[in-house]
């Protein structure tokens, strides 16, 4: 792999780590949801996720009061933290959801002046 494709590879990854929490958030808002549920989603999205990116991430939004957790019984084990989205949680996502399309309209902007 040349200096390019690392270069590359690296900026996807970035890309992928700033859209992370507006994806996470989303999903929470649809239906309450467990760390593993959330990382399969993640997936089918082919944003790739591993355990070690996602605890973080819930513990920071948790702490921010974004998130909220309930224990369910599970039938295969221990009880498993549910993750819900709180008042504050959804403010918030909508907030991102009007700078992500922001950030959209900005791109797409800028590629339609560019061919002109």
């Amino acid at each position: 792999m040349d200096d390019f494709d690392l270069k590359l590879e690296n900026t996807k990854a970035q890309m992928r780590k700033g859209v992370l929490e507006l994806c996470v958030l989303s999903i929470i808002a649809k239906e309450e949801a467990y760390p593993s549920d959330i990382i399969n989603k993640l997936k089918d999205s082919r944003l790739i996720v591993v355990e070690g990116t996602i605890y973080p991430l819930l513990n920071r939004l948790k702490d921010a009061n974004l998130l909220d957790y309930n224990w369910k019984e599970s039938k295969s084990g221990p009880p498993r933290k549910y993750y819900q989205i709180t008042q504050k949680g959804g403010d918030f996502l909508e907030n991102l959801r009007e700078t992500w399309q922001d950030l959209i309209d900005a791109v797409q902007h800028s590629q339609n002046s560019q061919n002109s």
